[in-house]
């Protein structure tokens, strides 16, 4: 399949890695990206964090050149922080900035910002056009289908951002109220994507390559950010490309997932400290295994054993022996509903 036009970039196909707080790491960008994922995007990371510079906000900017295409998410309601955050992420080298505006979470929403500042787009778009005119990399947003069910403004939300000069748009299909409770609305996204002036990528509940491939022919957005679907199916990129290209794939293996576990080991092993790789790899391998026979059980096991070595000696053999007996069904089931930016 030829390349794909997204914006200023060619890509190879539409599956990009959706932004995750706590979640998309630079380990695990680099891992999606070797897993097949055609854009990645960092966890949200706090313009005000960045204008005080503390380090533990800095260490959440830090990328590997094997991640590009690669965006750097940042979040917060001041304009001139995020005037000057944009700069920032631009010093460092990321391919674009995109700016949070979706996140329900009250800790966020009660300062004015993530999924609160789309209650007011002409505000939203003064602050976008001054990103925009700070820095020479494209500016994208994230957003949600509005405030509730009353408000659901993203078309206006779109429009705003089209003057300012943003590059493209991810829509979330859930409203704010929501959070990640029922399902998304891709009828919704699709009504946008038919009257945006620009690119818009669509979002939510992406568990399986079929939906996934499905959604983005059906609505016609021009790519799909797929998050939790990831950590249940960490082959869905891959997947998602070759149903797109018309080919099968295979149901993976054993020894396909142990080649995963090695990789992210080693990831994590080479950008953390130990004890943080080992609560980062504790985290992904419960999430991995998921649906697996004896999933729960190895869950309580991942969070007792201490030294890393046990750890991911341990999700080798319950791999192993787990993958044959696993049915694919439980995909469909909803997961992490919680959220995660």
């Amino acid at each position: 399949m030829s390349k794909m036009q997204l914006g200023p970039f060619q890509i190879d196909h539409p599956f990009i890695l959706a932004p995750m707080a706590g979640i998309t790491n630079s380990p695990f960008r680099r891992l999606m990206r070797r897993m097949n994922s055609s854009v990645v995007i960092s966890e949200l990371v706090s313009a005000t964090g960045i204008e005080y510079m503390g380090q533990k906000t800095l260490d959440l900017l830090k990328f590997h050149d094997e991640e590009r295409i690669l965006g750097l998410q940042i979040f917060g309601e001041d304009e001139e922080h995020l005037v000057k955050a944009s700069r920032y992420v631009e010093k460092l080298g990321a391919d674009f900035v995109d700016l949070n505006l979706g996140c329900p979470v009250p800790k966020v929403v009660k300062k004015g910002a993530g999924s609160a500042m789309c209650r007011d787009p002409i505000n939203l778009g003064k602050i976008l056009t001054a990103m925009v005119k700070s820095v020479n990399i494209p500016v994208t947003i994230k957003i949600r289908t509005g405030w509730d069910e009353s408000s659901r403004n993203a078309l206006d939300v779109v429009k705003a951002a089209s003057d300012a000069g943003v590059s493209w748009v991810a829509i979330h299909g859930r409203t704010r109220a929501q959070g990640y409770s029922g399902e998304a609305d891709w009828d919704f996204i699709a009504d946008v994507k038919a009257k945006s002036p620009l690119p818009i990528i669509g979002n939510g509940d992406l568990n399986t390559a079929e939906t996934a491939v499905k959604r983005f022919k059906e609505t016609g957005v021009d790519a799909v950010l797929i998050g939790r679907g990831a950590l249940r199916n960490p082959f869905i990129f891959d997947q998602s490309a070759r149903l797109l290209r018309g080919e099968s794939f295979p149901k993976p293996q054993a020894q396909e997932y142990i080649d995963l576990l090695a990789t992210q080991q080693s990831l994590l092993a080479e950008t953390y400290p130990e004890r943080s790789a080992m609560i980062h790899a504790r985290k992904f391998l419960a999430w991995y295994s998921a649906g697996f026979p004896g999933c729960h059980e190895f869950r309580k096991k991942v969070f007792t054993i201490d030294h890393g070595d046990v750890l991911w000696s341990e999700a080798k053999v319950f791999f192993e022996k787990a993958v044959s007996l696993r049915d694919d069904k439980f995909l469909d089931e909803a997961f992490l509903m919680g959220g995660h930016g």
